[in-house]
């Protein structure tokens, strides 16, 4: 595509920058936007009852017209998970790779969206034309299949997106990353690079998924005589693929647990990614026709999640599996900043069981390290380096990375969610800021629960909540009732009458002093209420709960 200097190519993260998770980034030129990808993050700690955090797309929908089409990297969560929420609020069509392409037409299933979504796979060394934009797919690898780096050709210039990649010469399944097409873009002049920083921090290279599998046959080799259960992140396709291997070796017989899991494998089985041999995989009720020593579970919940099978397993509340002492279970993945506690809990957990729990060397990651960024920033030789994926210690540490290679200091740019970087051959600079943040789903509501929900349900969680309930005669005010005070996680009621006896006393004072002073309006006297039980309830206890007063009017 030929240059033309008179336009400037506009990169837009909605999401995902300073961040794991929640990566979404807009390409404008002119009539034309190109999406890549549209992840969801897991909620915070401080997000009580949160399930999903997905991005916010305003910008989007206020361009509508100009928005072409979603251009997926690979199928992950924090790359895919936002899509069925997202596409119900703009319906455009999906460009991605054949593995890709299943795990997120599965999520469409279940949202009822598959029949009403425009969906094209496209393979690597493909190109796709999207309004003024040329995306080329190129193959890399990672810890899922068919993930791809992006070439962007635009009027203004080249702009290559590394998606989550590693440099892995001995894949478990297809093609080693495609170098020399790196190569062969890099010699034509790149305008700038986005790479992929989770690992930036880490010298040296990530080593090869296929590592993995030898640990796997020593790990199967010394432990012929208890049953394995393995735990790995549901979209790590290879790995499942290498258990399966050494379990076919050892004559032990698979079962997949999970309901991600399942999804994934079942589609990448159909897809022809994963091969699974004859009568090796069964059911979970077929379990108790074989020895424990015959069997391999391949479970989720390598993360701590509550919900996650082997949690359940653990906290002796999974309905088909019960942890037994000659047990070994296998963390075949690295916490997430932020899971560690999780994993802990229920690494105890398992231990105290009788268990033998292994979490070291089954595992390496799917993130370039240092080595590997500064062969693909050789390869390439951007003008420009935008670190993308991380947050942002990561994102500085290959910034870091960048001006070591040359790069000058003020043609690398540490970006934030909605800041909009304007660049051509010329220059590039930070010319504006959109909305963006998060929405957050909770169940069934998608952003029905914002800041002030969220203050709420924290400070119930901190306090607690008391409830004064009263009864007034309707025309006059005069008390029928009460107060009664009903209190949940605030005390043990029973074991502190005299605390409640007082604050009773406390209400009806207040609320004598506001009746005598013939105040009708209830605002008014739930006000006063509300002021003398916080004002009690602190000086005898130095906390604060939450107080709703609740006043019910009858006619006598």
């Amino acid at each position: 595509m030929k240059k033309q200097n008179n336009g400037k190519l506009r990169i837009i993260p909605l999401g995902g920058l300073e961040q794991i998770g929640m990566n979404i980034t807009a390409f404008e030129y002119e009539d034309s936007i190109v999406v890549v990808d549209c992840g969801l993050a897991f909620p915070e700690d401080d997000m009580l009852g949160i399930d999903l955090v997905i991005p916010d797309v305003t910008y989007l929908k206020d361009n509508i017209s100009k928005v072409k089409g979603f251009v997926i990297t690979h199928g992950h969560e924090d790359h895919i998970g936002a899509l069925p929420y997202v596409l119900k609020e703009i319906n455009i069509p999906i460009y991605t790779t054949k593995l890709t392409m299943g795990i997120i037409e599965n999520k469409l299933k279940e949202h009822n969206l598959l029949r009403g979504t425009k969906r094209k796979v496209v393979r690597h060394g493909q190109s796709i034309n999207l309004g003024k934009f040329r995306i080329e797919f190129i193959k890399t690898n990672h810890s899922i299949q068919d993930a791809s780096a992006l070439a962007i050709y635009s009027p203004a210039g080249v702009v290559v997106h590394t998606g989550d990649f590693k440099v892995d010469y001995t894949p478990v399944f297809g093609d080693a990353i495609d170098l020399q097409r790196f190569a062969e873009i890099g010699k034509k002049g790149v305008l700038a690079l986005m790479s992929d920083s989770t690992n930036a921090e880490r010298k040296g290279f990530t080593q090869s998924e296929r590592t993995v599998g030898i640990t796997f046959d020593h790990i199967f080799a010394e432990h012929q005589n208890t049953r394995l259960i393995i735990a790995t992140f549901a979209s790590n396709v290879d790995r499942v693929q290498q258990i399966i291997n050494s379990a076919y070796k050892y004559g032990r017989k698979v079962v997949v647990e999970g309901r991600s899991m399942v999804n994934i494998i079942s589609t990448a089985s159909e897809l022809g990614y994963l091969n699974v041999p004859d009568n090796t995989l069964i059911e979970i009720d077929q379990m108790k026709n074989y020895p424990p020593e015959k069997m391999v579970l391949i479970t989720t919940g390598s993360q701590g999640e509550s919900m996650a099978a082997l949690s359940r397993m653990a906290a002796d509340v999974h309905r088909k599996v019960t942890i037994q002492p000659n047990d070994t279970i296998i963390f075949s993945s690295n916490p997430i900043p932020g899971n560690e506690k999780s994993v802990s809990r229920v690494i105890n957990e398992l231990s105290a069981k009788g268990a033998e729990v292994i979490f070291q060397d089954a595992h390496v990651s799917g993130h370039a390290c240092q080595e590997e960024l500064k062969l693909i920033y050789s390869l390439v030789k951007p003008k420009y380096a935008i670190p993308v994926h991380g947050e942002y210690r990561h994102l500085k540490a290959n910034a870091g990375v960048a001006k070591s290679l040359g790069i000058p200091k003020e043609n690398v740019f540490i970006m934030q969610s909605g800041e909009v970087l304007e660049l051509c051959d010329d220059y590039a600079k930070v010319v504006d800021k959109v909305h963006t943040g998060a929405i957050l789903v909770d169940g069934l509501g998608v952003g029905d629960v914002g800041n002030i929900v969220l203050r709420d349900r924290q400070h119930l969680a901190e306090d607690g909540i008391i409830i004064v309930v009263l009864t007034l005669e309707r025309r006059t005010n005069r008390l029928l009732a009460g107060p009664d005070i009903v209190s949940r996680g605030f005390v043990y009621v029973r074991e502190s009458e005299e605390l409640m006896d007082d604050a009773r006393k406390a209400v009806s004072e207040a609320l004598e002093k506001c009746l005598k002073g013939r105040h009708t309006d209830w605002n008014k006297i739930k006000l006063v209420i509300r002021d003398a039980m916080n004002d009690y309830i602190w000086k005898k206890t130095k906390r604060r709960p939450m107080v709703i007063p609740i006043i019910m009017d009858v006619d006598v």
